[in-house]
């Protein structure tokens, strides 16, 4: 039985794209006229490109020193695990790639843009989401994950030198600095998005408002 996490938009998310993964390759990140900030997978006929988004992104893994057919598996399926706080699933995802030996970057989801990167790269909802090249498993079942590493190329047993450690999680969408004077976003007072039925959602642990688990 898979276990998933389901993430519920804490802003009106009129940007969100259920984009195929295996058919873009990168997004746009633009912001109108009226400061909304919008992702495209073509250039905006108006508006500032604040961001330029490659949706194949590369593990934070050095390859130096792994063996071969890993470090060239690591090159051509890098491995990203989306994940949040409290949750589970997660958890048990992060533990089957580490104790298997898979070299991967973890971006975290906490903020309304980091639930739209995420909804733009899975066009899911559901946590944790395993990101293998350009293949998307959306939530946690090891012999799914097993199966999807294992048709990537890499090992089934952990290679790496023991002296490897993954790198630090960091937020799916980084937080740009706020101009002075910009409109603020998600307010709570004007934000339809962080409720269900007219009732506000509580927030669990570090996430927001919205989160559902």
């Amino acid at each position: 039985m898979k276990l998933a996490a389901s993430v519920f938009s804490i802003t009106s998310l009129a940007f969100c794209l259920l984009i195929a993964p295996s058919a873009q390759a990168e997004l746009y990140k633009s912001i109108g006229p009226n400061g909304q900030i919008t992702y495209s997978d073509s250039p905006p006929p108006s508006g500032k490109i604040v961001e330029k988004i490659s949706l194949i992104t590369k593990s934070d893994a050095d390859a130096s020193g792994f063996p071969y057919e890993l470090a060239q598996t690591t090159k051509n399926n890098p491995v990203t695990l989306y994940t949040s706080a409290k949750c589970l699933p997660c958890d048990d995802g992060r533990n089957l790639l580490i104790s298997r030996g898979i070299p991967f970057s973890e971006k975290t989801i906490s903020t309304n843009e980091d639930l739209a990167r995420l909804k733009a790269i899975s066009g899911e909802n559901q946590l944790p989401l395993l990101r293998i090249g350009r293949s998307n498993e959306n939530g946690y079942e090891a012999s799914v994950w097993n199966k999807a590493l294992s048709t990537a190329g890499y090992p089934a047993s952990n290679q790496l030198p023991p002296s490897y450690r993954n790198g630090q999680a960091a937020a799916a969408a980084p937080v740009a600095a706020t101009t002075k004077g910009s409109p603020a976003t998600g307010s709570p007072s004007k934000n339809k998005a962080n409720t269900v039925s007219g009732q506000q959602l509580p927030a669990t642990g570090n996430a927001p408002p919205g989160f559902q688990f």
